[in-house]
């Protein structure tokens, strides 16, 4: 399996994703893991029918995420991973998918979590989910979109929560 792009955006597939981000990847398939969102058939349908023309929506929770990428009848396949939080990313990685790079787009604010940057706001959790990956070698890209400049999420976690 090929990974074109892999980006934590808890909105999923919407417009963005759908007119910028799934066209940058150029990818096949657009994978996404969450076994929130794996549980919840309505919400399925919904992120399926909403994927841009031509491109395969696949809704799995980590385990199966694994499988799949490991799977040699995927091996060419160019595809775009979509995570609502950091966490099923760290769980992914240490599941053995090689992760260079994740582009962080949105997290919504709601109670319990830290506004950071315009569109994104976390938890303990999330804090040290990013940490997390770093230490595993994955590059943190956070940019909203495409025609933003990246900028250095654990400057900005830091910034807001303290070093370490």
């Amino acid at each position: 399996m090929i990974i074109t792009l892999a980006r934590v955006d808890d909105r999923l597939i919407h417009g963005q994703v759908t007119t910028v981000w799934s066209k940058e990847s150029n990818a096949d398939r657009i994978i996404i893991v969450s076994s929130e969102v794996y549980k919840d058939d309505i919400r399925k349908t919904l992120l399926k029918q909403a994927a841009p023309p031509g491109m395969k929506v696949n809704i799995v929770d980590v385990p199966k995420a694994i499988a799949v990428y490991n799977n040699p009848k995927y091996q060419n396949e160019k595809v775009f991973y979509l995570f609502t939080n950091p966490r099923e990313v760290v769980d992914l990685v240490k599941g053995g998918i090689p992760l260079e790079k994740l582009n962080i787009g949105g997290m919504q604010f709601k109670q319990g979590k830290t506004q950071i940057s315009k569109a994104v706001s976390l938890d303990a959790d999330d804090v040290a989910a990013f940490r997390e990956l770093h230490q595993l070698g994955v590059k943190l890209d956070l940019r909203v979109v495409k025609t933003d400049p990246s900028s250095d999420i654990l400057a900005k976690i830091d910034e807001v929560f303290g070093k370490e």
